[in-house]
């Protein structure tokens, strides 16, 4: 039986529902550690497509499955093809939003708990003109400082991400979910171990789904990572250095140069050097493939899950565990469902220790 999809409007502020929108085409994508997008198709002429109240920058889209939420965020673009009679609507996961918040004036902690950091920095900006996002986080037991001007103008979604990117770092997304039964949608902010853990799923071609491609990248491959930061006051920027012996003695030497003018900490500087070198520790196998009807629901298959993945195909030969970068899911016009799968090779993002 096929999944039944909706696609409600809601005031993005505060995700109170506004309408129901009619749906002629719908796919969403969730992204690792991104925003993650949905593109949603209306009629042109439906009542619900309405100027005064359907807007984009204002305006959040959430898609239903089976009367669950399962995507949610912002609508930031239109698309009127006048002469099909349709209205696309183009949106980003919540993450989108602070994109656009900046730390205005500056922000200054030493050494603290990486999930307080984060706790603040959500708490600060949803109390001015924001989005009211929950955020609920276990302590890591890793502590960052982070310093900015307010003349840097430093972006929260930068400062998230960056943070996620470091070693012992982590996997974040947003979850939408029922505030209020039919009437507000909320959304909360989560993280993963990077690591990805035990394999939640097992994928094997044309067992349970379709490999329809595998590409083999070696461009972040290294030996060796500089990064440099801020300037230390002499003339002259920190740098953090890392090398693999591991990749050494299997390559010849090959240089990663960073750059992060706004970081002030020598030990923060190592730590992405680091996690550079775990990046590039072997070229990157990038699986793509389709699961099979009824195999798993959307919200079942969640960026940052470890999947052990078997593909036999003559070049291809793959018998090893990959974390998943990204879900997409296409509703076809009778409900039916395609669930297609990114993957990456589970060192890329492990970034747990340095090697």
């Amino acid at each position: 039986m096929a999944a039944e999809y909706s696609v409600v409007q809601t005031d993005f502020k505060t995700g109170a529902v506004v309408a129901r929108l009619p749906i002629a085409a719908l796919s969403f994508t969730h992204t690792l550690n991104a925003s993650g997008s949905a593109t949603v198709t209306i009629p042109l002429f439906a009542p619900e497509a309405d100027p005064e109240s359907l807007s984009p920058g204002v305006s959040g889209l959430a898609v239903l499955r089976d009367g669950v939420p399962v995507w949610g965020g912002a609508l930031w673009g239109l698309s009127a093809d006048i002469a099909a009679g349709t209205l696309a609507l183009s949106a980003s996961g919540f993450h989108s939003h602070y994109k656009g918040r900046y730390f205005l004036e500056g922000w200054h902690m030493r050494d603290r708990e990486q999930s307080e950091l984060l706790r603040w920095w959500f708490s600060y900006h949803n109390a001015q003109n924001g989005i009211g996002t929950e955020v609920s986080l276990a302590p890591t037991g890793v502590k960052r400082t982070a310093i900015w001007t307010r003349y840097e103008l430093k972006s929260v979604a930068e400062a998230i991400e960056e943070m996620a990117d470091n070693v012992n770092g982590f996997n974040f997304r947003y979850v939408p979910y029922w505030a209020e039964p039919g009437k507000r949608i909320g959304h909360r902010f989560v993280t993963a171990p990077r690591s990805g853990g035990a394999a939640k799923h097992s994928l094997a071609h044309r067992v349970n789904c379709d490999v329809t491609r595998v590409s083999y990248d070696s461009a972040a491959l290294c030996t060796t990572a500089y990064v440099s930061g801020a300037d230390a006051g002499n003339g002259e920027k920190l740098i953090g250095i890392a090398e693999s012996r591991v990749a050494s003695a299997r390559m010849a030497q090959r240089v990663m140069v960073g750059t992060y003018p706004d970081v002030k900490e020598s030990r923060t500087l190592i730590d992405r050097a680091w996690a550079t070198i775990n990046a590039g520790s072997v070229p990157v196998a990038i699986p793509e493939l389709t699961l099979y009807p009824g195999h798993a629901r959307p919200q079942d298959v969640v960026p940052g899950d470890v999947a052990a993945t078997r593909v036999d195909a003559g070049y291809v030969a793959l018998y090893e565990e990959f974390v998943i970068t990204e879900c997409a899911t296409t509703v076809d016009t009778t409900g039916g469902e395609s669930v297609s799968l990114a993957l990456a090779s589970k060192e890329l993002w492990s970034n747990a220790n340095a090697s």
